[in-house]
């Protein structure tokens, strides 16, 4: 089970990426294990207390919970080691740089998300991307057409 950050490649240009463990519940990894995560528009910010949290990722509730009291979009904590929060705040500081989520997987019984330290696009990177993927599928579709005849 993997799930990805749709919007990932597109809105930031990654610069280094590590894996992370989550607090989750467990209603929250029965629902993420059937594929009810959506990262979009989901990031990551380094709190004053020293701990990393993922904020705005939107968990579905498990069909067979009875908690009816539950937030999908709460914030959940992430777990780093203390000297890679440290390091990876000190570069946020220094470049302009951002945390964002990549993919969520689990690793045996655990559930892990890929996170990267990432600049952000601007609107005219983001068109310029497009269209260079818009040309390539065109060229593709051309070249295919032209050996099948």
């Amino acid at each position: 089970m993997k799930i990805t950050n749709k919007k990932f490649y597109r809105d930031y240009r990654e610069i280094e990426s590590l894996e992370a463990g989550i607090v989750l519940t467990g209603d929250e990894v029965k629902s993420i294990r059937a594929g009810r995560l959506n990262l979009d528009d989901s990031f990551v910010r380094i709190m004053d207390d020293g701990n990393a949290y993922l904020i705005n990722a939107n968990i579905s509730p498990y069909s067979f919970s009875s908690d009816k009291t539950y937030q999908p979009k709460k914030t959940r904590k992430l777990l780093l080691h203390k000297r890679e929060l440290i390091r990876l705040k000190t570069k946020m500081r220094s470049g302009g740089l951002t945390l964002a989520p990549k993919s969520c997987y689990n690793k045996g019984p655990l559930i892990k998300v890929e996170i990267a330290l990432v600049k952000g696009r601007k609107d005219i990177e983001k068109r310029k991307l497009e269209k260079a993927r818009d040309i390539k599928i065109r060229e593709k579709r051309e070249a295919k057409e032209y050996t099948r005849v």
